[in-house]
């Protein structure tokens, strides 16, 4: 089988290297610094348990999403694709996959926030697209990618339904690399339920400047977090999503512990100088709030708080 991972930051690193340890083909996109570290050094993964891995370059193919055209020999080849790069860039990822997407393939989005199925199903097609969410946890830095926390995989047809064809190929290949693949029936709701997490999450601690279990620890914190997952919550449920019986403070509260040690990405992205994902988190949440006539108060706040700062830190 042959593997597409569009997007080779933390967690595309995490994913690249469990599967070299597979037999699977893999085509590594990514483009400027990474893609010649990519290209020229390999890949470092520093494992949770502490071992490091050197993925070499001869083990994938590299290929710059900047550089051109898709080289002609992988063009309509591949199987499967993962698309993990930041959500600014899916417009191109999605471009990307439609060019190296083969015959019966499918494409699967593991990014944050809401919307990237949509796109990427305008450019391949619905019936070729899973939806995915990801707790695997990851920070990357100039002596390799950090794989923090081992996690799971979801992952599920956008209208439900068993898997098949390459969707269960690629399930039993994420398995065999370790990555805790799980097969979703309802894969909208969790994708929904992680975009709670995050709203409550990423906002906060990038403000605040703190790791995710600074939220266990200050009172003030935690009620601001909880208070934006709440109103989510409602712009979930006016838009149809069942979230049962699903208990936000007791979801919000386990991951906060099992993410304690993480800088979230939205966090390391500023501390970066990069361009973060706000519009995708909580820019969702107030535009899907304006269609259905919830108010978002508390994440519009957080929307515009995040951009200042994006808009702080790169005039700097």
């Amino acid at each position: 089988m042959r593997i597409a991972i569009l997007g080779v930051g933390s967690i595309g690193t995490v994913f690249l290297g469990c599967l070299a340890d597979t037999d699977a083909e893999i085509v590594a996109v990514s483009r400027g610094q990474r893609f010649d570290e990519l290209a020229n050094g390999g890949v470092i993964l520093h494992s949770p348990e502490g071992s490091i891995e050197v993925i070499p370059p001869e083990r994938y193919e590299a290929v710059d999403s900047e550089s051109g055209p898709i080289p002609p020999g992988l063009r309509k080849s591949c199987d499967a694709i993962v698309i993990s790069g930041k959500s600014a860039s899916t417009p191109i990822l999605s471009q990307i996959a439609e060019e190296l997407l083969g015959e019966g393939g499918v494409v699967m989005s593991i990014q944050n926030g809401m919307g990237h199925a949509e796109m990427i199903s305008s450019r391949v097609g619905r019936g070729s697209v899973l939806g995915g969410t990801t707790t695997h946890g990851a920070w990357r830095e100039e002596t390799g990618s950090h794989w923090v926390g081992r996690g799971s995989i979801r992952m599920g047809s956008l209208d439900g339904g068993p898997a098949n064809g390459s969707a269960e190929l690629l399930y039993q290949y994420l398995s065999e690399a370790s990555l805790n693949p799980e097969w979703d029936l309802d894969i909208q709701r969790s994708i929904w339920t992680k975009l709670l997490v995050n709203v409550a999450i990423n906002p906060i601690c990038s403000i605040a400047g703190v790791r995710n279990g600074a939220l266990l620890e200050s009172t003030y914190l935690w009620d601001q977090a909880l208070s934006a997952m709440s109103e989510a919550s409602s712009v979930a449920q006016a838009c149809g999503v069942d979230l049962g019986d699903l208990d936000l403070e007791e979801l919000l509260r386990e991951v906060a512990k099992s993410t304690a040690d993480n800088r979230c990405s939205m966090l390391q992205d500023l501390m970066s100088g990069r361009k973060t994902e706000i519009e995708s988190i909580c820019g969702a949440i107030v535009s899907k709030g304006e269609d259905t006539g919830i108010p978002t108060p508390r994440n519009s706040m957080l929307l515009a708080l995040v951009k200042g700062i994006e808009s702080s830190s790169q005039l700097d």
